[in-house]
């Protein structure tokens, strides 16, 4: 292989010229040691570190390929929805959810997209959070989670908006902090889209014409 052929590897494994640079690092400190004990320490500690970070960089890499680890859970946190055209569209995480960190009120609030659920719910703390109190006289209602029935409060959220959707005076309903552990986006907001769709580990959701 000429010397060509090599760089344009490394060029194309970022972890394998690391690696290989801090092998060499590591096999030089000891004789520069002798003569410059300062350089051959600093390049003794600079091998670790590539080492190091070698080793956690491709923990990381196999965690992204195996999407169903919990590293793999971890490090795919829930993002903003992107925005394509007229369209809204969120990518499926790791654990085969559609998440999406939406705007409540203008908090930031995680929020799992359930086309199982007849409205949008979110739990006592976040609706503090977002300065939402259920409505007046409102007497509470029963829903079903997959933690079993739960007594919820209704109330009206001004505003949720993620990417180019926006929902004004939404009902949404306040689980018990203890009994509703996930925000969810239910069918009373995707009713009011156009339409929405799922194509491979996308959800695209279109708003109504005006």
């Amino acid at each position: 292989m000429s010397l060509g052929e090599l760089g344009v590897l490394l060029s194309e494994q970022p972890l394998l010229a690391l690696t290989i640079v801090a092998i060499l690092l590591g096999a030089a400190s000891p004789m520069l040691a002798m003569s410059r004990p300062r350089l051959g320490a600093g390049m003794r500690n600079a091998a670790y570190l590539g080492l190091t970070a070698a080793l956690l960089l491709t923990v990381a890499q196999l965690a992204g390929h195996n999407g169903r680890s919990e590293a793999a859970l971890w490090l795919d946190r829930t993002r903003p929805a992107e925005i394509v055209g007229s369209e809204t569209v969120i990518t499926m995480r790791a654990d085969g959810h559609f998440w999406v960190e939406a705007q409540l009120n203008g908090e930031a609030v995680e929020f799992l997209v359930d086309t199982g659920a007849t409205y949008t719910g979110i739990s006592q703390h976040t609706a503090q959070r977002a300065g939402i109190a259920p409505d007046p006289g409102d007497a509470g209602v029963i829903l079903d989670t997959a933690n079993g029935p739960i007594v919820a409060r209704m109330a009206t959220a001004g505003t949720l908006r993620l990417g180019g959707i926006e929902a004004h005076e939404l009902p949404i309903a306040i689980g018990p902090d203890n009994e509703v552990e996930t925000n969810v986006i239910g069918m009373n907001l995707l009713s009011r889209l156009g339409a929405w769709r799922v194509e491979g580990n996308r959800m695209i959701l279109t708003p109504k014409a005006a």
